[in-house]
């Protein structure tokens, strides 16, 4: 999957869980840096490529990018699994917890949710592509969905860009408006 995909998934599991599973308090920064991280998460796993968007954007990324792609294992390795996803997790956490004294009322429980949520999007959406997901590994095995690799989609072609991504939108659209009443709601939280 491209970019724009992981971040429409990873903003779309983020708004099922949030409008299912409201957090108790909800302050707008709070929000607003859930919503971050969310996207940073939905991207994170691809760290392992020099061309991620992450390498791109940044001055000398790509120099970067080639160290922690020969580092991580190569594309759709370590970064791609569970145990790659705990140790992400456990260092944004870390993270997290540094900068908690300078993030006044954020809630770093909501936001390093919404970061987790965003990985894990991203691997399951990289479950449907034709490469797969080591999600076990040390076991070298690529898991995908479906299972025949012949039917699975090709990264940045048609049944990703013409019916993936906007399956998605619409999605979103009718998941909103199906929960109109809790997202209202949810909004006037966030605003108290």
């Amino acid at each position: 999957m491209i970019a724009r995909t992981h971040d429409l998934a990873a903003i779309t599991a983020l708004g099922i869980v949030f409008v299912l599973l409201p957090p108790q308090s909800l302050s707008l920064a709070t929000l607003i840096i859930a919503v971050l991280a969310n996207l940073l998460g939905g991207i994170t796993p691809d760290i392992d490529q020099p061309t991620a968007p992450l390498w791109r954007n940044l001055p000398i990324g790509s120099f970067f990018g080639r160290i922690f792609g020969k580092l991580l294992g190569g594309h759709r390795f370590f970064t791609h699994s569970i145990i790659g996803v705990t140790v992400i997790a456990y260092l944004a956490h870390l993270l997290l917890l540094f900068l908690q004294p300078i993030m006044g009322s954020v809630n770093i429980d909501v936001v390093w949710w919404a970061f987790v949520i965003g990985i894990l999007s991203h691997l399951v959406m990289d479950t449907f592509t034709k490469e797969g997901v080591p999600w076990l590994l040390p076991i070298p095995i690529k898991f995908g969905i479906p299972p025949v690799r012949a039917w699975r989609i090709t990264t940045d072609k048609k049944i990703e860009n013409w019916i993936i991504f906007p399956g998605l939108l619409l999605f979103n659209c009718w998941f909103y408006f199906l929960y109109y009443d809790r997202v209202i709601e949810l909004l006037r939280s966030v605003t108290r």
